[in-house]
Formats: structure tokens, C-alpha cells, sequence
């Protein structure tokens, strides 16, 4: 198949103007960086975090020279709860108060199932299922109090398909579906929508690395489109989410892709 051609880059239109967000594992060229950056050209104060305090804060430097005085840095390992308390706690200190946080945190890895190690699905659950139930619960904790917020999870079309390799990836996002569900349903009596985007193939920088050009190219040939998404297109679904155009949208998972099964 040839490959759509990527369209242009879209220019902010203040969809965040005055609101404040934390986007976790930001450090990165991935989905989580490139919504802080789309955040920031919204109008968006920013908080980003990551577990790798030497990327953050040279992505923290990087958005500062950009966004003078609008973005900011706290290192988080979103497997400690400890650590997630204190960054929502950070968070709402430094802004007086929170309106979006966007949970990107997650960790991949192929495994055949019958040669996964328990070490290796409990890794994957914990960053990636476990890390979003963590930064949810302090998130509503905060918006609770606060009366009212917006949280979008970051899931993925394996959460709906099956591919090989990929059983603990993929039960994690399933679960990531149905937490986003059951939180929404529970946070909408205070004001809080929650939902999730569900992409399949973004490709960035780190992706490429931990990825064989073999499988690249098979999982590019299922896109629709003929090519992967740009990273910012799947963020720019991210800032629908969290502005007033989707204010009746919660516990919704929204496929970035063609592929929702």
C-alpha cells in the first residue's frame, strides 16, 4: 500500500487557554512529549513527569526556552505511590489547582506467552495498568476537592486485537479500557469526565529502536492510511478530550486508527 501522505502540522487555538495539566512520561519523543508540547501551544499551563529525571529536565529546558514560565518539572516512577502522591501534590501547589491529566505512562516488551516470565507480566501490568489506576485515583482525589476536571488515559488498539507476543501488553491496555469506563461512571457525580485514546502505530524515535523494521512494517501495512500516525496527531485527539468541545464525552475510548478490532 502507499502511504498517505501526513498532513500539515495545526496551529494552537487556545482550546486550553487558563487551564493547568500533568502529563506523565513526557520526557521522551513519544505521545506523552508531544501532548505537553500541543498542551503548551493550546494556552495550557504544563507539569510533565517521567521516571527519567535527566530526559525531563532537558525536556523541561528544551519547552522553557519555547514556553517561558508556562511549563514545569517533577520526576515520577508512577509504580511508587508515594512518588504519584507527591507529584499531584507538587501540582496542585504550584497552580493552585488542576484540570487535566493526561496518564501516558506505559511499558511494552515481546514476550511468547508460554515463555513470559512472571517478572516480565507483572512489570508491564504495573507500569501500565497499575501506573494509571495510581495517577487516576490521586487525580480524582485532587479534582474531587476541586469540583470538577478531566483525565485521559492513554490505551491502545490492543486493548481491543490480538497480537502476538504481546499478551501482557495488551491485557494491561484491555484493562486501561476498563478502568477509564469505571472511573468515569463513578467521577461524573463531581464534575470529572474521563476517557481514553486508543492508537495503534505512532512512531517515534525510541519505538524505532525497540522495534524490528520487519514488524514496523507489518503493523504499518495494517494502517489504513499506509503509514503510521505522527505522534502530535494522536495528541491533538488528546486535546479534544481535554477541552469543552468533548464536555459530554466521558468513559468513551477513542481509536486513533482504523483499528478498533
Amino acid at each position: 500500500m502507499t502511504g498517505v501522505e501526513s498532513p500539515a502540522y495545526v496551529p494552537g487555538h487556545g482550546l486550553l487557554r487558563g487551564r493547568t495539566a500533568v502529563v506523565t512520561a513526557a520526557a521522551g519523543t513519544g505521545i506523552g512529549a508531544a501532548t505537553a508540547r500541543r498542551f503548551l501551544e493550546e494556552g495550557a499551563r504544563v507539569l510533565i513527569s517521567d521516571a527519567h529525571p535527566r530526559r525531563l529536565k532537558e525536556h523541561e529546558r528544551e519547552l522553557g526556552r519555547e514556553f517561558p514560565g508556562a511549563v514545569t518539572a517533577t520526576p515520577c516512577d508512577v509504580t511508587d505511590d508515594a512518588q504519584v502522591r507527591a507529584l499531584f501534590e507538587t501540582a496542585t501547589a504550584a497552580h493552585g489547582r488542576l484540570d487535566v491529566v493526561v496518564n501516558n505512562a506505559g511499558l511494552g516488551g515481546t514476550s511468547a506467552l508460554a515463555d513470559m516470565t512472571d517478572e516480565e507480566w507483572s512489570r508491564v501490568l504495573d507500569v501500565t495498568l497499575g501506573g494509571t489506576f495510581r495517577c487516576t485515583r490521586a487525580a480524582l482525589r485532587a479534582m474531587r476537592r476541586a469540583g470538577g476536571g478531566v483525565i485521559v488515559n492513554n490505551a491502545s488498539v490492543l486493548g481491543w486485537r490480538a497480537q502476538a507476543g504481546q499478551a501482557h501488553y495488551a491485557a494491561a491496555k484491555a484493562g486501561v479500557m476498563a478502568l477509564t469506563r469505571c472511573a468515569a461512571v463513578e467521577a461524573a457525580a463531581f464534575g470529572v469526565r474521563v476517557n481514553a485514546v486508543a492508537p495503534s502505530l505512532a512512531l517515534h524515535p525510541h519505538l524505532e529502536k525497540v522495534t524490528t523494521p520487519g514488524l514496523l512494517a507489518e503493523l504499518t501495512e495494517r494502517e489504513a492510511f499506509g503509514r503510521p500516525a505522527r505522534t502530535w496527531e494522536v495528541a491533538n485527539v488528546i486535546v479534544f478530550l481535554a477541552s469543552g468541545y468533548s464536555s459530554y464525552m466521558t468513559g468513551e475510548v477513542v481509536a486513533v486508527s482504523s483499528q478498533h478490532a
